[in-house]
């Protein structure tokens, strides 16, 4: 008989946020091993309340979308506690966050499942970018937490090394976190020739949420450093706040950037390929901040931006040092530096052969060691280890 796994995220899934990448492979791995899955998420008023994706059942919990985000959170907690009190016939819980992750694990000893934390992000380093007014007393609750979450989990994976330090940092065994790096599907994103320069105007693009964290005031800045020497089009495009677009139409204007920079809504996942492919460079401007140097990513869109043979213009930050190789794969600038940004953009697009060595080299190292196979993999190794009490 197939082992029944709970998943719960507090993301919309399907959606074009790389959380929804990450979960939909994660599924089809778990599918794929022979586990019964059902994927507990919230619903975004579209899609179907009950669903099956990749194998596994999904129900969508309704939200009042009009509430805050902690009303939503909390509410979503409260369902999958009520979820498993009526169903109690887990024998392993896997959860994203914490938002359900808490409830999950003070109750773990009575329904008798084991548990998985899943850490990608904790609401403590990152609520603060997405809503700055958070009192601090609340921030310190919602680290307490966290810290019971991970305390009473049986098995955390996370996506990056300088995750599992974070983690180690916050007192647990740093040989108890398993990282398993995201990935890309080779089926969906492969090397594509790059665009000839001399008959149209070069685009740099990014493709992201617009969180502060992304390091996108920075790129702006960098833009008239470039125009000065080089026509470019600057495109961003991605998901984000009202405030977020707000302040980076604000920050375009400023600069009397209108003709030169564009930021579009975020494009289904399907559609990033092609995106990717009429791109001449692409941008992570990751930003020196907490959540990049303390807590850590595993930023998706720098292995998708390689597998799709684009040459990458980054931060240099461990985050982006885990994945790509300096000079080899990409060109680095020191983070938050427009100026250092802007001389390594003029360096790409002055130099066609150097980007296409370090468009080759990368597309070569992400579809060689970094694909959603080789995570569903690992992942396989974690829940085989749990069911076999080896953890």
């Amino acid at each position: 008989m197939s082992p029944n796994v709970l998943y719960t995220a507090f993301d919309v899934v399907p959606s074009p946020k790389g959380a929804s990448t990450h979960i939909l492979h994660f599924l089809r791995g778990l599918v794929n091993s022979q586990f019964d899955v059902h994927l507990f998420t919230p619903n975004d008023g579209l899609l179907p309340a009950e669903d099956l994706l990749e194998g596994a059942r999904v129900t969508r919990v309704s939200q009042n979308l009009d509430d805050s985000f902690l009303a939503r959170a909390i509410h979503f907690g409260e369902a999958v506690l009520t979820h498993v009190t009526a169903q109690p016939t887990y024998d392993i819980v896997h959860y994203r966050s914490l938002w359900g992750g808490f409830q999950l694990t003070q109750n773990k000893t009575h329904f008798g499942y084991k548990t998985i934390f899943e850490v990608n992000g904790l609401p403590s380093v990152e609520l603060k970018y997405h809503y700055p007014g958070l009192e601090p007393e609340l921030l310190s609750k919602i680290k307490e937490q966290e810290l019971a979450t991970l305390h009473l989990s049986d098995a955390i994976i996370c996506p990056s090394r300088v995750t599992r330090e974070y983690l180690a940092s916050l007192g647990l065994d740093r040989k108890a976190v398993t990282v398993i790096p995201n990935g890309v599907s080779p089926s969906d994103f492969s090397p594509s020739p790059l665009p000839d320069r001399t008959a149209r105007l070069p685009v740099m693009l990014y493709i992201g949420t617009l969180a502060d964290w992304q390091g996108l005031d920075v790129v702006i800045k960098a833009l008239p450093l470039i125009l000065e020497k080089q026509p470019v089009q600057l495109k961003i495009v991605g998901r984000g706040r009202s405030r977020q677009r707000k302040m980076l139409a604000k920050q375009i204007r400023k600069l009397g950037l209108e003709e030169h920079a564009m930021v579009q809504p975020a494009v289904p996942h399907h559609e990033v390929p092609a995106l990717i492919a009429s791109a001449d460079i692409c941008v992570a401007p990751l930003g020196l901040n907490d959540r990049n140097i303390t807590q850590g990513a595993c930023p998706i869109k720098l292995l998708e931006y390689m597998a799709a043979g684009r040459p990458l213009l980054a931060s240099n930050l461990p985050i982006v040092r885990e994945l790509v190789r300096e000079d080899t794969d990409a060109l680095f600038f020191s983070p938050n530096d427009p100026a250092d940004l802007a001389r390594q953009a003029l360096a790409l697009l002055g130099d066609f052969e150097l980007s296409q060595r370090l468009a080759e080299a990368a597309a070569e190292r992400v579809l060689s060691k970094f694909t959603w196979h080789e995570a569903q993999k690992k992942l396989g190794k974690v829940y085989e280890a749990l069911l076999n009490n080896n953890i």
